[in-house]
């Protein structure tokens, strides 16, 4: 007897799905993913450049405080801030009043002195004949001799006297020693001065320079004659001006604790540079004891939690490296790595995407330190 075809079913769907897998277990392993492209960077080191920068002002070089060499009160001021002068222009007077006074009591002096010296003169010359006759003693003659002698002295010191009295009323007017700006006013007129106070301040920008202040820390690496380059804040697009160290100050201020350095800049510097400029001096130099730095693009580096690393392609594998961030920049970053040799190729573009071993293709070399 047949068995009924209701109770087939379950035999037939049992076979039916042993076919399948025995199907299922002929057929073969899928193939491993393709290789995955990248672009790489070439690796290169150099000395680590390191670069210094300062910022500082326009002065000239000779620049001076200039006062009256006569005590007064001042009357007339003929020069205001930013005034170019000439040599032995008038720049400020003082009221004469009372040295043309010192000036007339000093002539009444002179005179009073000579005519004193005249009268004793002429009793030293009658006491010479007297004591030839032998009328009067050597000791009378001796005295009028010396009283003769000594009122000489005192006319010579008359004549002096009235010499620096007329030097005195010249001084009363304040020149210009050289040719330059006036830079800063320090007095006023109606002011009393004593001798010697400034009254203004006077720079020759002829000669100019960009002085700074350099921390105790940087000075071991400057000496005078260094070269460098400055930048000015109001020329941002301007091209670097070359200056040079000219003097490095032998002790700190007392309140910055910092040296100043005075840059020299060159004789036909542009005319916009105008004194009390703000510019910043860089300084760059090889440090020589330090290890060879390598610049990579900035889109090579990568943190999987252990530190920075790249991406060093060897083969067709990709391995990752232990790197020293030294610094960063907007698109490159300066790093050292003792794992890495010149030549070797890292993985520029997103290392994120990777895994260690895994197998890669190169598909394009950039430059190492742009994003080309």
């Amino acid at each position: 007897m047949r068995p009924p075809a209701a109770a087939l079913l379950p035999l037939l769907a049992i076979a039916a799905l042993a076919g399948c897998r025995a199907e299922a277990n002929r057929t073969e392993a899928p193939p491993p993913p393709p290789a995955r492209p990248v672009q790489v960077a070439e690796v290169s080191f150099a000395p680590l450049a390191e670069s210094r920068a300062w910022t500082g002002v326009v002065r000239a070089r000779r620049e001076a405080d200039l006062g009256f060499r006569a005590g007064g009160r001042i009357v007339e001021r003929l020069a205001d801030v930013g005034a170019t002068v000439a040599a032995g222009q008038p720049l400020a007077r003082l009221d004469p009043a009372d040295l043309v006074l010192s000036l007339r009591a000093a002539e009444a002096e002179l005179a009073s002195a000579e005519a004193q010296a005249r009268q004793a003169a002429a009793d030293a010359g009658r006491s010479a004949t007297l004591r030839a006759a032998g009328h009067v003693s050597a000791a009378f003659d001796d005295g009028r001799q010396a009283a003769a002698r000594s009122t000489a002295e005192r006319a010579a010191a008359a004549r002096a006297q009235l010499a620096l009295a007329r030097n005195r009323l010249d001084y009363a007017v304040l020149r210009a020693p050289t040719d330059g700006v006036v830079t800063a006013l320090l007095a006023e007129a109606g002011q009393v001065v004593a001798e010697g106070q400034p009254v203004l301040r006077l720079a020759n920008p002829a000669e100019r320079e960009l002085v700074v202040q350099v921390p105790e820390t940087a000075i071991a690496g400057l000496a005078p004659g260094a070269p460098a380059e400055a930048g000015f804040w109001s020329r941002p697009g301007a091209a670097p001006v070359p200056v040079r160290l000219r003097e490095l100050a032998p002790q700190a201020e007392g309140a910055l604790r910092t040296y100043a350095a005075r840059f020299a800049l060159p004789a036909k510097a542009p005319g916009w540079m105008a004194l009390g400029m703000t510019g910043t001096v860089r300084v760059a130099g090889a440090n020589a004891a330090a290890a060879p730095v390598a610049t990579l693009p900035l889109s090579a580096l990568h943190d999987r939690g252990a530190g920075p690393m790249v991406w060093k392609v060897e083969g067709t594998r990709i391995a990752a490296v232990p790197v020293e961030v030294v610094s960063l920049g907007e698109a490159t970053a300066t790093l050292r790595a003792p794992a890495l040799a010149p030549g070797d190729k890292v993985v520029s573009l997103g290392p994120q995407l990777l895994d260690p071993g895994m197998s890669v293709r190169v598909v394009q070399t950039r430059l190492g330190a742009t994003l080309r």
